[in-house]
Parts: structure tokens; C-alpha cells; sequence
């Protein structure tokens, strides 16, 4: 059984080959590859031969535009790094419907995992959500609470400020007092 930081590790190297593309998080063709054990050429023969199974949402072609992109935002260090052509970006779907195409032990495996990680990954973000929703709620309620206390601190002013003459003492007095 492997260990808990060889996990973490292996998930690390999988977070880092996930990429914001149209919206979407997405997977590289050529990293899909890596990690199922097989060709990128040989993945791509098997999409190709499979198209119906490889609607837009669950996987698309990226464009000239997209990898220079990624290439000017280090997401991957150059175009040769591609393979020569421009490669197939797959979703969430699209990474799970591969594992069914490629029909291998580690491509199931590791469908499972990437699946897991994509779902970690959507649980954070809408972790994140709730916590920007409720900084906003905080701000409204001390947005209100400004008006009051400038308020206050304009009473202060004015009662620190007062030139009053001292008054006039009340009560019992000695003799040698005035």
C-alpha cells in the first residue's frame, strides 16, 4: 500500500498538469498519455477512432491562440513540448470516458484518481465560495456600523472640544472657602 506522502505527492504532480481552459478545468492529451502508461499518438488514434464517445464538453482541440497562451504563461515550456501539433484538451467527462476507451488496468486506476482529484478540487473552490460570501455579509453589517460609530466619535469631539466655564460649585461650603 503506498504511503500517504507518496499520494500527496502523486496528486501534487496531477493538480499541476490541470489547466483553466474555456472555462473549464482540463487536462492535456499529452499528460494524459504519460499517466495512463501509453503514446500520446496512440491516445489520440483511439479518440479519433472513437469520436461519438468525445462530445465538445468532454474533450476539444485547442487552438493556435490557446497554446501560445499557455506557452507565454509557462503553463508548459514550449510548443515542441505539444508533440508538433496543437493537443486535445479533456474535462472531467473526458478524462473518464479515455479510461473506458483505453480499456487497461492503470488507465482505470488512474481515471479513478484524476476523477477523485477533480472533485477535491471543486469541493475547495466552493469552500472558497462560501468564505467570500460571508466576508461580504461581514462588510455590509460594518459598512452600517460606520454611520454610528462617526457618530459617536462626533460626540466626543464636541464634548472633549467644549469651552464651558468651570461652574459654580453646589452644596456645603467652609468657612474658609469662597
Amino acid at each position: 500500500m503506498p504511503n500517504s506522502k507518496s499520494v500527496l505527492f502523486v496528486d501534487e504532480v496531477i493538480v499541476n498538469k490541470i489547466y483553466f481552459i474555456r472555462k473549464q478545468k482540463v487536462m492535456l492529451d499529452r499528460d494524459l498519455a504519460e499517466l495512463y502508461g501509453v503514446q500520446p499518438i496512440r491516445l489520440r488514434e483511439q479518440v479519433k477512432r472513437n469520436t461519438a464517445r468525445f462530445p465538445e464538453n468532454f474533450m476539444f482541440q485547442l487552438t493556435e491562440q490557446e497554446a501560445e497562451t499557455m506557452v507565454s504563461q509557462n503553463a508548459i515550456p514550449s510548443k515542441k513540448h505539444l508533440g508538433g501539433s496543437l493537443p486535445y484538451a479533456f474535462s472531467e467527462h473526458g478524462v473518464l470516458m479515455l479510461a473506458n476507451v483505453l480499456k487497461s488496468e492503470t488507465a482505470i486506476t488512474v481515471s479513478l484518481r484524476l476523477i477523485e482529484i477533480f472533485v477535491k478540487m471543486r469541493e475547495m473552490l466552493s469552500t472558497q465560495t462560501d468564505i467570500l460570501l460571508k466576508l461580504e455579509q461581514l462588510e455590509r453589517k460594518a459598512a452600517g456600523y460606520d454611520k454610528d460609530i462617526g457618530m459617536i466619535f462626533i460626540a466626543l469631539k464636541k464634548l472633549l472640544n467644549s469651552s464651558n466655564p468651570p461652574r459654580e460649585r453646589i452644596g456645603f461650603r467652609r468657612s474658609n472657602e469662597k
